[in-house]
């Protein structure tokens, strides 16, 4: 059983996902009797998001290569996901953010990517790949990776390991 208040499963969900929609579907189906069963009704509540739910949530992610702003959980999740054994490569970091400018030009959003476990190096290989897309497919394949990007969150936050005690997230980005 995932034992959280209404206001703390909410602001976990937000720091997820920040669709209000989404937080308020979800939530509404608590309590949830296992991580399981919140990781469907996520899954579920998130597939597909509106192009308006996806600038929704856009708005609170960072641009990858970026520290966010301001501190919270969310900007915590953020800035843990975008650590990589080569983000001090300066080569890359040149090469994220001339392909950032060249997305957003492009698409008129910030590029969004699940960065957790992810190189520099395939992050800007996926930016490249993805900016010959057609909008409509960059706009499902954003929702689908904000979808994951929530559902590695939630894991984070509710699931087995956190359950226990082990693993998490900080607010200070520090992993617990």
């Amino acid at each position: 059983m995932i034992d959280v208040t209404d206001s703390d499963l909410r602001e976990g969900l937000a720091a997820s996902l920040h669709v209000q929609r989404w937080v308020d579907e979800v939530a509404s189906a608590a309590p949830f009797d296992s991580f399981e069963s919140l990781r469907q009704k996520s899954h579920d509540a998130a597939t597909p998001l509106s192009p308006e739910e996806i600038d929704e949530a856009l708005a609170s992610h960072p641009r990858i290569g970026e520290r966010p702003v301001g501190q919270g959980q969310a900007q915590a999740f953020s800035t843990a996901e975008q650590q990589a054994p080569d983000v001090e490569d300066q080569h890359l970091a040149k090469a994220l953010a001339e392909g950032n400018a060249t997305y957003e030009k492009r698409f008129g959003r910030v590029f969004l990517i699940r960065a957790a476990g992810r190189s520099r190096a395939e992050i800007v290989a996926e930016l490249d790949r993805r900016l010959v897309l057609d909008d409509a497919s960059e706009l499902e394949l954003v929702g689908q990776e904000l979808r994951d990007i929530a559902l590695l969150r939630l894991e984070k936050l509710y699931g087995p390991a956190a359950a226990a005690g082990v693993a998490g997230v900080s607010e200070t980005g520090a992993s617990a």
